[in-house]
């Protein structure tokens, strides 16, 4: 469900993917591909979220950072958009996506749901199923099993025809049925439980040969496993001791919701939630203490962990004394030796840079820029020959059926010279309550105000001051959508739009009409929609005075794409709110001007103690997103056309391409960081002194580390970007590391008194290095 997953399933034989399996079961301990337990790290890729010329180097990535197992999930509304017309094409296209995984020699759990939350526009569901005469989602109901049961199916023999399922020598080693049920089922009542079995039952009689899973479904029936969900699972025991131990999504983060900050989770805290799954194997553990794994043959691993959220403690194991930070794991994988501590990550970090651009090179002046622009305004109010009258107000979901973010509500009114509140001269005030998500007024053709929900609570109620005239005003509403609501009990049934009440306030004398009940006009979508202005086509672009900061307008440039293969995104810097897409592609909804709260942000955040999505933030009082990635495969040399749909006021000639490059690569280890594992079977009697070691490395092999930003051997502080050295510093650390690096694609520093001198005695001292690769 929650941004980044990983898959961890608990057993001690470790073996390469090199071939395909035969057979897939499981027993207590874990999965057993061809006879034997296997311990496996997947991560998720969702294919519709990148494109095909992607995939590869997204896969490759993933198996170069040790991942054995890629998930997806199956995304019915992408691939049944309309009742059995199905779409598998370019980024929809799941069979290509699964045989490029196993070419990379990966395994697949394909999540097939079908309902699969991810933040994805309805859950994943396609929404005509919301129009089928007596349909109930997610419940004990015929016409939705019925629905459930054929796309589930279709999947199941689309994967069976291409041999992909592990029993047919391919890579699909786990499927999954539902998803996170278990978390709402209560609200669905006695239904519910009659729903999970028969979901179970049908799943298993597809005979895909591999095992299927729930998430979050600990009443998940046999042989269906249930496995986790969370951003701890080292507690969740399976509902049966003949099943393993299986943690299907590992919140490595958060999503980000427009008008938030960005949430991120410390690498410490993410490593200790893994490394305490595998520690525990479903086994009781309480503070600092040592869970101890053997095979028959003498092998021993074990993990240290320290729980306590505040204080460092100090074990002896095996006649060994092991300081343990506070929450923190130490892997000994021989008993002996630390290969790692959770809270000593010896990881480098790297920094993004962004080199930005005009979208007209040729441009030397902000005017010149302008110039390459055309225009077209969207009329406000109804404009379309398909609109329609109705009495009182519609819901907006049920209107649209999400052909468009936008639903125009128009009402024409003839006020009376002597209402009160223009016979005392007050203002009056427009009292709006809608479902959500957004709301632009417009009274008498201008924009008088709006309104917007937020992602805990989509409702907008607005209380506009307008001026109004004796005689016809006016009154239309443009409300709109930023996606359809994805999780929750009865998620499908959550409304959108203007549901009343609208009233006319006098502002001082208390006076007030309600328009609720009266008749509005609707137009579903934008008369620019249907004139296909997204693509750029149409004939009425004007090249005149380009309208800045003006609402409702549509704008178009030409541009060539960026030189050079780096990752290219665009910065929506200047605009307010609205819609873009490049060549016809959409590249997302924009809103750069609802800009998250000053409050809740810090420099820092402490990994130590339970994680939640609200303990650590950045990027407070800022828009929540300003870059928009434009996947290269969209673009031609030259000839691209950039089309904005922009809402609220922008200045489009403030746009610019951002491309990606790297900043900065650092790394940061202490004397107390563990020894590398090839130092283990080395004595240091012998000569040779053994220490930690900081390693750096470009991340492209045509690189090298051409200038060193920062070094600081001694209490430095600060992360990656920020370092500043501390009380004590050797002065010698720039120079060394200066020598031992630049010019190479990589360098290892020994972190000691012997390499750089001792700054500091007594004191615990640690090595920071920011470098640029070049």
């Amino acid at each position: 469900m929650r941004r980044t997953e990983i898959l961890l399933l608990v057993c001690w034989l470790v073996a390469a993917t090199t071939s395909f399996a035969a057979t897939v079961t499981y027993d207590h301990r874990a999965l057993v591909v061809d006879g034997k337990r296997r311990v496996l790290i997947s991560g998720s890729i969702h294919y519709p979220r990148s494109t095909p010329d992607m995939w590869p180097d997204l896969i490759q990535k993933s198996k170069d950072g040790g991942l054995d197992v890629i998930e997806t999930y199956v995304f019915w509304n992408l691939h049944e958009p309309v009742r059995n017309q199905y779409n598998f094409e370019g980024r929809n296209d799941l069979v290509k996506f699964v045989k490029l995984v196993a070419e990379a020699g990966l395994y697949v759990h394909l999540r097939i749901g079908p309902y699969a939350c991810a933040e994805w526009n309805y859950g994943g569901f396609p929404l005509w199923l919301h129009f089928i005469p007596g349909i109930k989602l997610r419940t004990d109901n015929e016409p939705f099993k019925a629905e459930m049961q054929r796309f589930t199916a279709k999947i199941v023999e689309m994967m069976k025809q291409e041999n992909l399922y592990a029993s047919q020598g391919g890579p699909i080693i786990l499927s999954q049925i539902e998803n996170e049920y278990g978390n709402i089922d209560s609200a669905y009542g006695a239904a519910a439980k009659p729903y999970i079995n028969w979901a179970a039952g049908m799943a298993v009689s597809l005979d895909t040969g591999v095992p299927w899973v729930m998430c979050q479904q600990s009443d998940a029936p046999d042989p269906i496993i249930n496995t986790c969900n969370g951003f701890y699972c080292d507690q969740f025991t399976p509902n049966s001791n003949k099943k393993p131990k299986i943690w299907t999504e590992n919140w490595t983060g958060w999503f980000l919701s427009f008008g938030g900050a960005v949430p991120y989770r410390p690498v410490e805290d993410i490593a200790f939630a893994v490394a305490r799954f595998y520690q525990r194997g479903g086994t009781f553990q309480n503070y600092y203490m040592a869970a101890v794994y053997k095979t028959g043959s003498g092998q021993c691993a074990a993990f240290l962990a320290n729980v306590d959220t505040k204080s460092d403690a100090t074990v002896n194991f095996n006649g060994k004394s092991y300081n343990l930070p506070a929450w923190s794991v130490s892997i000994l994988p021989d008993c002996k030796n630390v290969v790692l501590n959770t809270a000593k990550i010896n990881s480098m970090t790297v920094i993004p840079s962004y080199m930005h651009e005009s979208l007209n090179t040729n441009a030397d002046s902000n005017e010149a820029i302008g110039s390459s622009w055309s225009w077209i305004n969207e009329p406000v109010g109804i404009s379309k020959a398909d609109a329609f009258n109705q009495l009182g107000l519609l819901e907006q979901i049920n209107t649209t059926a999400d052909k468009s973010d936008y639903l125009w509500y128009s009402l024409s009114t003839n006020i009376k010279g002597d209402e009160p509140f223009l016979q005392d001269g007050s203002q009056t005030v427009l009292h709006v309550e809608s479902l959500g998500h957004a709301l632009h007024a417009f009274i008498n053709g201008k924009l008088a105000g709006s309104g917007t929900g937020n992602s805990g609570n989509a409702k907008v109620k607005v209380d506009i001051p307008i001026t109004v005239v004796p005689g016809k005003n006016t009154i239309d509403l443009l409300s709109l959508t930023v996606g359809l609501q994805n999780y929750g009990a009865f998620f499908d049934l959550w409304g959108a739009g203007v549901t009343g009440p609208v009233k006319l306030n006098g502002l001082k004398n208390g006076s007030s009409i309600d328009l609720t009940s009266q008749q509005w006009t609707y137009q579903v979508g934008l008369q620019g929609e249907d004139l296909g202005l997204p693509s750029g086509s149409s004939s009425q672009w004007v090249s005149s005075t380009l309208p800045k900061n003006q609402p409702l307008i549509w704008y178009k440039t030409n541009f060539d794409a960026p030189a050079g293969n780096d990752p290219i995104a665009l910065d929506f810097s200047g605009m307010g709110k609205g819609q873009a897409w490049v060549n016809g592609q959409s590249i997302g909804r924009y809103w750069p001007a609802y800009v998250s709260s000053n409050g809740g942000c810090t420099d820092s955040c402490n990994y130590r103690g339970p994680f939640s999505s609200s303990k650590c933030l950045k990027n407070c009082g800022k828009p929540s997103q300003q870059l928009y990635h434009v996947p290269r495969s969209w673009l031609q040399p030259s000839g691209n056309i950039l089309v904005l749909f922009e809402e609220n006021g922008g200045d489009p000639t403030q746009l610019a391409f951002a491309t990606r490059q790297m900043g900065s690569l650092c790394s940061h280890v202490s004397e107390s960081h563990p020894l590398p594992v090839d130092m283990w079977g080395l004595d240091s009697k012998a000569g040779r002194s053994l220490s930690p070691t900081l390693s750096l490395g470009c991340p492209s092999p045509n690189q090298v580390i051409s200038s060193i930003k920062f070094a600081s051997f001694g209490t430095p502080r600060g992360t990656c970007g920020s370092f500043s050295h501390g009380r004590c510093s050797s002065a010698r650390a720039l120079f060394i590391v200066q020598k031992a690096c630049v010019g190479l694609t990589s360098c290892s520093i020994g972190v000691s008194t012997g390499t750089f001198g001792d700054p500091c005695k007594g004191v615990m001292k640690s090595l920071a290095v920011e470098v640029s690769c070049t």
